[in-house]
């Protein structure tokens, strides 16, 4: 990995591009799970519509590949100017009228860049919440990947222990909102991509814990290996909100975003393991 993260982008390109006809073409990699997760989701594209976004997503995968392993060395510099924040004042703001912040994100776009140039953000303190990778040599690498800028790495496992721990600091924390709860954990289901989708509430209880500010840092591809992120206001006091209404609001607004351009979304994930009825009795 490290090797590999030293090639030029031009070249890890090439890499992707090859990697592309072996995903495809030879290898067929869960080409089945996302032609049936985007019919699912787009009912009303016809087959050729849904082909094109197939291919155009296993395009982009090979491209997250190689560009993820670049991460391992990509400086501080690269990343900045790889990844521009379209209104950083947001976070600025927050903290100086005394708020942490939680920036809910999706599989969407290179969500491990765009965690990267959050961590250099500001020096506050950055959190960094991840589920750990079940190969322990992978898992090791994604640690120091991750957190090599500064950002600090909490398991979910441990999340609401960190979290008051760190109450009385000042944060910007980073979670995925698209993960997919296991079946003893499922809490609520949400109507997500036209299906019934199990969530974890964790965004909605440790914002009501922390009383911090919820956004939705959207993070869009400009050009190959590219990008700029919005950070969108959800919830300014989520202790007033009504139940779910936070959880919904992070889901909508990704489902939004993966609707317009849904090539850059994390299809070959089997992200609708099990269904209302067969967990809730």
């Amino acid at each position: 990995m490290y090797l590999l993260s030293l090639l030029p982008f031009w070249f890890l390109y090439l890499i992707s591009d090859f990697l592309f006809l072996i995903v495809f073409y030879v290898a067929s990699y869960r080409r089945k799970v996302v032609q049936q997760n985007l019919a699912n989701a787009f009912p009303e594209k016809n087959a050729n519509e849904r082909a094109e976004i197939e291919r155009q997503y296993f395009k982009y995968l090979c491209d997250l590949i190689v560009e993820t392993i670049k991460l391992t060395t990509l400086s501080e510099k690269a990343i900045k100017e790889r990844v521009k924040i379209n209104n950083p004042e947001l976070i600025e703001e927050a903290f100086a009228n005394g708020k942490s912040i939680i920036g809910a994100v999706g599989h969407y776009g290179n969500w491990e860049m765009g965690a990267l140039r959050l961590s250099v953000l500001t020096d506050k303190r950055r959190i960094i919440v991840y589920k750990p990778v079940s190969n322990p040599a992978s898992d090791k690498w994604f640690l120091r990947m991750r957190s090599r800028l500064g950002a600090t790495l909490v398991p979910m496992k441990n999340t609401l222990r960190k979290f008051v721990e760190y109450r009385n600091e000042l944060t910007f924390s980073v979670l995925v909102s698209d993960q997919t709860p296991v079946r003893e954990e499922v809490q609520y289901f949400t109507t997500f991509l036209n299906q019934p989708t199990a969530v974890f509430l964790g965004i909605e209880k440790l914002s009501k814990i922390i009383d911090c500010i919820v956004i939705f840092c959207d993070v869009r591809t400009v050009k190959r290996g590219y990008y700029q992120c919005t950070f969108v206001p959800l919830i300014n006091e989520p202790k007033q909100t009504a139940p779910y209404q936070v959880t919904e609001a992070h889901v909508q607004y990704l489902e939004k975003v993966i609707r317009e351009e849904p090539q850059y979304w994390l299809w070959s994930h089997r992200r609708w393991k099990f269904k209302p009825e067969d967990v809730i009795k």
